[in-house]
């Protein structure tokens, strides 16, 4: 009877050895860390004296604005856009220094990418508000965004992947731009308009320019605007028309594609003035004329990406043979009024003051601190016409 309970006792014990073995032999159950929870973005301060309302401006005909895209930085969410943050030491310089002349500066434009991910919301946050909030606050003018890809992504209107972005683009700008509800914003998109004194401006989102509620939004616009008083209508987007960079020349993006084959001719039907574009990272501008009623017009095409972001250079130039063939009605011609530099250190960073002049319009490229950008044969400054003085 002793042995039995000796050799139930043996393999009782064997059995809870086994068992403590494999317990052992098992790999930990990783622990799952918490999902961390979306950073709120705050909306960018605006100046203490907004735009005016349209009609206080209406008599208003000499004036400047600055113009400038692609600001993403290189540790955007974790420290301030360095190469933003010197566009915008000399964007303070040139305000100071218009402050007293017939033409001071009235607004800035960006025209997207503003942020290298804007489902980011410490990107908005860390890395540019405060840079936007010179301008806003210390310099106390209205600023305007218009999203780039970087911004909102490529995706289209309602997709999953296109909303983070979205929604912090909206709140970012949401005490900037015309309120929901207003007959100047296109309701869910950051799609908007603002006039002011003879100049009115049409902030557009490219990457979704096939978008068919948009394309509607911005030709109801044109249609029913008081051309008497608005002299220049300017359009302000991501992806240019004609690029001669790496994200153009042989490259015809999906954007840049539906640009031109969506608003280009509601463009020319409405004598848009010029347009403000980024998406390559240099200075690039074209001229298109065209005939309609036995008038020729002139519209400019500015690309000006120099804002911060990493530094592109000049690739080829676009093939526009069906372009031109789609605008044969009205003897379209393009014109490459100047190219871009061959290297990075040929195009630095900047931004365009756009001068306003009753009818006539000028431009201005202002290179950082320490830089130069004289790329009108030698002189930084063009006037935007045809016209013979």
């Amino acid at each position: 009877m002793g042995n039995l309970r000796s050799r139930v006792l043996a393999v009782l014990l064997l059995a809870c050895g086994v068992a403590a073995s494999a317990r052992q032999a098992q790999p930990p159950v990783p622990t799952v860390p918490p999902v961390a929870a979306p950073v709120l973005v705050r909306a960018i301060e605006p100046p203490d004296r907004p735009l005016p309302a349209q009609a206080e401006s209406a008599r208003v005909t000499r004036f400047s604005f600055l113009a400038y895209g692609d600001s993403r930085g290189q540790a955007d969410g974790v420290e301030l856009q360095t190469g933003h943050g010197l566009v915008v030491d000399a964007m303070l310089e040139k305000i100071r220094s218009l402050a007293s002349t017939p033409f001071p500066v009235r607004f800035v434009v960006q025209s997207g990418d503003a942020v290298v991910a804007g489902r980011d919301g410490a990107a908005w946050n860390v890395s540019f508000t405060p840079i936007v909030e010179r301008i806003t606050r210390t310099a106390g003018l209205p600023f305007f965004l218009a999203v780039g890809n970087h911004d909102v992504t490529g995706m289209p209107v309602g997709d999953p992947g296109r909303m983070p972005g979205l929604r912090n683009a909206l709140a970012a700008t949401s005490k900037l731009i015309p309120p929901e509800g207003s007959p100047l914003r296109l309701s869910g998109y950051p799609t908007y308009a603002f006039g002011y004194g003879n100049v009115f401006v049409i902030m557009l989102d490219s990457n979704v320019a096939s978008d068919a509620g948009q394309l509607a939004w911005v030709g109801d616009q044109l249609e029913h605007l008081d051309r008497a008083r608005f002299k220049h209508v300017i359009a302000v987007f991501h992806h240019p028309v004609f690029s001669s960079g790496p994200h153009g020349g042989v490259v015809v993006e999906p954007p840049t594609l539906a640009m031109r084959n969506l608003y280009e001719p509601l463009f020319r039907r409405h004598r848009v003035r010029m347009t403000i574009t980024g998406h390559d990272h240099f200075l690039d501008h074209w001229v298109q004329r065209y005939d309609a009623n036995g008038t020729t017009y002139r519209r400019d095409d500015i690309v000006t990406g120099g804002g911060g972001a990493p530094i592109y250079s000049y690739s080829g130039e676009p093939d526009l043979q069906a372009y031109l063939a789609a605008g044969a009605a009205s003897a379209l011609r393009v014109e490459h009024l100047m190219k871009p530099g061959a290297t990075a250190a040929d195009n630095p960073h900047h931004f365009v003051v756009i001068q306003v002049d009753g009818d006539r319009l000028s431009l201005e490229v202002v290179a950082i601190a320490g830089t130069t950008l004289a790329p009108y044969a030698g002189q930084s400054h063009i006037v935007l016409s045809d016209r013979v003085s």
